[in-house]
């Protein structure tokens, strides 16, 4: 009898876990294991030595840039998925951009939602910059960009952290790892459109793919005020498919269209016209 108790108890604690994933408030459970799913996958594929579904073809760069008609020293973009595990480049063509590649990014630690504070593991969300000075070609993960995280938004939040990376590798402290030939590519690329005159390159990070569907469905979340404003940014660019310019008024993110010119501003800390005399 107290056995077949046990087995009741477990098979309504089980049954309760099953309903709850299915409902609005069990959104974040959802999320985080199809996280620890794609972890779990991917580290196990990089410890094989096996490419990740959907890597692309890193042995022809060239002649995957002649094939889209671009070329290194274009200006780039790059745009960041933590969900869904995946880092997009672009690349300027003819005065707009177009996506060039989509990488699976081996490894980024956290949860949704931005990082808070130094030492939390979280990966950042939000809209950064990097130019030369943040380039590290000799970094223990073989290869980085420092995001330069907190940028002006993170420290009117007083967010704190330091050493944001995307990098090569696949662990990660609070970074986006790529693998070693991944980062290798995305390296070329960066460094040709800073070589090539681009001031900095923007990349903009999202908790996911940020489409009325997927923000509808995790409107329970703490941070949905803060998506959005990110999904404010996501909406600018996929509109125009020109990065917009970002600026930082009274703590929250704003965007003004874009031009190809302004694609290497850094994210301000001002109020632009359009938003000087709103409250």
């Amino acid at each position: 009898m107290l056995w077949r108790g046990l087995a009741l108890l477990i098979l309504v604690a089980l049954c309760g876990a099953a309903l709850y994933l299915f409902t609005p408030d069990g959104q974040g459970l959802r999320d985080r294991l199809r996280i620890n799913a794609t972890r779990h996958e991917n580290k196990m594929l990089h410890d094989l030595g096996v490419p990740m579904p959907g890597t692309p073809d890193l042995a022809h760069l060239d002649e995957r840039l002649h094939a889209q008609g671009s070329r290194l020293g274009a200006p780039a973009f790059i745009r960041i998925f933590k969900l869904e595990s995946e880092l997009e480049l672009w690349l300027e063509k003819d005065g707009s951009y177009v996506r060039f590649a989509t990488y699976p990014i081996c490894l980024w630690s956290g949860r949704l939602g931005p990082k808070l504070a130094s030492g939390d593991d979280q990966a950042p969300e939000g809209f950064y910059t990097v130019d030369k000075e943040q380039l590290n070609p000799n970094s223990r993960w073989h290869r980085a960009f420092n995001l330069g995280f907190p940028n002006a938004f993170d420290k009117a939040q007083g967010r704190t952290g330091s050493f944001l990376m995307i990098h090569g590798g696949c662990s990660s402290i609070g970074c986006y790892a790529m693998t070693n030939a991944v980062i290798d590519e995305l390296w070329q690329t960066v460094t040709a459109a800073l070589d090539g005159g681009q001031a900095r390159v923007p990349v903009h990070v999202f908790p996911f793919r940020m489409s009325e569907a997927n923000f509808k469905a995790r409107q329970a979340s703490p941070w949905t005020g803060f998506w959005t404003d990110l999904k404010a940014g996501y909406d600018a660019f996929e509109a125009a498919h020109i990065p917009p310019v970002v600026s930082v008024c009274r703590g929250r993110y704003v965007f003004e269209a874009g031009t190809p010119e302004t694609t290497g501003r850094a994210v301000e800390a001002r109020c632009p016209s359009a938003f000087a005399d709103q409250g």
